[in-house]
């Protein structure tokens, strides 16, 4: 598996988050770099779909959180979400 290509654009290379979670290519922090890589993607997702800008993924935050949860790492989500302009 590449990698720099998972981090890159997860969805190219995992089906879903749990996908990431269940890989034994991967270290953990190595899942925990691609799945905030994709909460990032996820939540500028919900932003553009808030504002009726309508993209190909579904709404994907909380699978992402949870993959995140499952490695025990818990994302500041205070600190993180993205602002609308």
């Amino acid at each position: 598996m590449d990698f720099k290509k998972a981090k890159l654009n997860p969805a190219a290379v995992f089906k879903s988050p749990q996908e990431v979670v269940s890989s034994q290519e991967l270290s953990r922090e190595q899942k925990i770099e691609i799945l905030r890589q994709w909460e990032q993607e996820a939540m500028s997702m919900e932003v553009a779909d808030d504002e009726s800008m309508t993209g190909p993924q579904p709404k994907l935050l909380q699978p992402i959180r949870d993959a995140l949860h499952a490695l025990n790492d818990w994302p500041d989500t205070e600190h993180s979400s993205p602002s609308k302009a």
